[in-house]
């Protein structure tokens, strides 16, 4: 079991069942300004959304930055049928198209949320051919109940542009041992750093920490930009989930972490390959603190620590993640002992990192 509290483990269900699709993050945005003002010296904001909360240690530097997005995968609104009332949707972030069918999804309106469900011709009435393919989202539709675009309009409230994100409450498994919701990708991240800067009130660090919560991860890190712009970090880690490869038909080389076996350290992706006098730190601070630990590699896709790593003349970026199945879909789990181990790992970094070490990370 996890050593997560009933009040943490509300957070956790908050974030997770929040409307936040990339460029709407405003309601996660709120729950993590609540969650985090009570444990920092001061919030700073950029000007796309992101939030970010300042906590003084004993010494001003280095600057230390630890983000996760607050933003998920979702939709929106595309077009409204004339006749039907049905809508047709556009993705914000990566969909692949067969997890979508079925699904219920909240769309926000300017009336209020209304519930949907995607849909498509149904399977009695397609031909053999048809049959044969797979559906792809552009011939979906999301089914409100109306019977006319009037009527979605009028009496619903639906207009283009409205944002949709998927409808999936947060359950607790496994003797509450894991965790099944949507938006792991990435309210874990944010989570987590949320229980860091909580934890923090108890412990001593050389340092200024930087909890942030970034926006629009999904749709080409924009909020990591403005993040790193604004708080110029000298070392920055990107709090996220891992592809868990433990499911049928990975390959242990395709996504080598699997769930319950600890956070994972990620060597590299398509963003960005890691700083290695900074990823040999975080790996001996791992072992000699007797935390659990995977080494992962991503070779599809990037997270917002390209961006940190980018910032300015460049800083020592790495991504520690959480290994979690079946993300970027309406349905991921997540075992809570990961997380929990996750936090202590980012503890352990705070307390031993200080200006000696970070200089030491670009010394040649």
């Amino acid at each position: 079991m996890s050593s997560l509290e009933p009040d943490s483990i509300k957070l956790l269900k908050d974030l997770s069942e929040s409307f936040g699709p990339s460029g709407f993050e405003r309601e996660p945005a709120s729950i993590v300004k609540s969650a985090g003002m009570r444990y920092a010296d001061e919030a700073l904001y950029d000007k796309l959304g992101s939030i970010v909360f300042k906590k003084k240690g004993s010494k001003d530097s280095p600057r230390v930055l630890l983000a996760g997005h607050m933003d998920e995968v979702g939709f929106v609104i595309t077009g409204i049928d004339e006749e039907s009332g049905y809508l047709t949707f556009g993705a914000l972030g990566g969909w692949f198209d067969q997890v979508l069918l079925g699904h219920r999804v909240t769309i926000r309106t300017a009336k209020g949320d209304i519930l949907g469900v995607i849909a498509a011709k149904p399977p009695h009435l397609l031909t053999e051919e048809e049959r044969r393919e797979v559906v792809k989202k552009e011939t979906m539709f999301i089914d409100v109940g109306a019977d006319s675009r009037s009527e979605a309009q009028n009496e619903l409230g639906v207009r283009i542009g409205d944002p949709v994100a998927p409808w999936t409450p947060f359950t607790l498994i496994r003797s509450g041992r894991v965790a099944v919701g949507k938006a792991f990708d990435d309210r874990v991240g944010t989570f987590v750093g949320l229980e860091v800067l909580k934890r923090l009130e108890q412990i001593v660090h050389p340092n200024t920490v930087f909890v942030g919560g970034t926006v629009q991860e999904e749709v080409g890190l924009r909020g990591a930009n403005t993040v790193a712009s604004m708080i110029d970090p000298d070392v920055a880690f990107a709090l996220e989930v891992d592809i868990a490869g433990d499911v049928p038909g990975i390959k242990k080389s395709e996504a080598p972490a699997k769930m319950g076996k600890g956070p994972s350290i990620l060597t590299f992706d398509s963003s960005m390959i890691p700083n290695q006098e900074f990823k040999r730190f975080v790996i001996e601070t791992a072992e000699s603190a007797r935390i659990p630990y995977q080494l992962s590699v991503v070779t599809k896709g990037g997270t917002d620590a390209g961006r940190f790593s980018l910032n300015k003349s460049g800083c020592p970026s790495i991504v520690v993640g959480v290994p979690t199945r079946h993300i970027h879909s309406h349905e991921s789990l997540v075992d809570l002992r990961d997380v929990d181990e996750t936090i202590k790992l980012m503890l352990e970094l705070v307390k031993r990192l200080d200006s000696k070490i970070v200089d030491g990370f670009t010394k040649t």
